[in-house]
């Protein structure tokens, strides 16, 4: 049996009142301000008044919402990777710009983090700064003896390349304490470790000449792997270009000298 709602809600002193209204067809603004809606309200006839919102409150509104942080931007690049398919196509683009701001911020602290300079290796920390380095890690170690000029070149032209590629660990060491017995006429040696493994060495001579400069020293390390060098050719190349386009200058001038005076 239905049960009309009148009848089953309403409190009976409102049935008189609503029923000659209902027969005339007068429907009333549940959301209009007056007596009779607010005692259908507290009687739960009719659904509380909605809450208007002014044109100021709609706009506080719209910029918190707009103000919120996104989630992505709560999370590490572990977690942006784990949950990328989560994300609507249209936060794509700026999830993509965010892991990469990310990537850079972290790619700094590591990069700070690590070496940046030339550091003393004492001998019994052979095995750790050496064969331990670390995965990813190149090693440059100079074997050297204070006093000796070469050696005190290449310290000052390592100091400075170890600012410029922090990535890079560069070590010295006094040879005789790091090799008992290391003899003077091999200094200065210079040793290129990657991942504890030895892959170049330079000994004596082959480390340069006493007039060595930094940028020669830093192609030779480039081209062991141990640095990602800017330049595109080889210093000592142009040095060599330049003495024989001397050379060949004078010769030109001296048969022009020869040939003047047997005419």
């Amino acid at each position: 049996m239905t049960h009309s709602l009148e009848n089953d809600i309403k409190p009976a002193f409102l049935k008189p009142l609503l029923s000659p209204m209902h027969e005339k067809g007068i429907e009333d603004d549940p959301n209009e301000d007056t007596e009779w809606n607010d005692a259908l309200r507290s009687f739960g006839i009719i659904p509380p008044k909605e809450k208007q919102r002014d044109e100021v409150e709609e706009m506080v509104l719209r910029l918190q919402e707009e103000a919120k942080v996104k989630p992505y931007e709560k999370m590490n690049l572990v977690e942006l990777k784990e949950a990328e398919d989560e994300f609507d196509e249209e936060d794509e683009r700026a999830i993509e710009m965010y892991r990469r701001k990310r990537l850079a911020e972290w790619q700094a602290r590591q990069t700070k983090s690590k070496f940046g300079e030339l550091a003393e290796l004492q001998g019994d920390e052979y095995v750790k700064q050496i064969t331990y380095a670390g995965e990813e890690i190149w090693v440059i170690l100079h074997l050297y003896r204070p006093g000796i000029p070469m050696c005190i070149l290449i310290n000052h032209h390592l100091s400075q390349l170890a600012k410029k590629y922090p990535e890079t660990k560069f070590m010295k060491a006094i040879a005789n304490i790091c090799i008992p017995n290391y003899p003077d006429k091999f200094l200065p040696t210079i040793f290129v470790y990657f991942e504890g493994q030895m892959k170049a060495r330079f000994i004596g001579l082959e480390c340069g000449a006493p007039d060595l400069k930094l940028e020669e020293l830093e192609w030779k390390l480039a081209n062991s792997g141990a640095i990602k060098t800017c330049l595109e050719e080889n210093p000592k190349k142009k040095i060599a270009d330049m003495m024989t386009s001397s050379i060949r200058d004078c010769s030109i001038q001296y048969s022009s000298k020869n040939d003047q005076k047997q005419t």
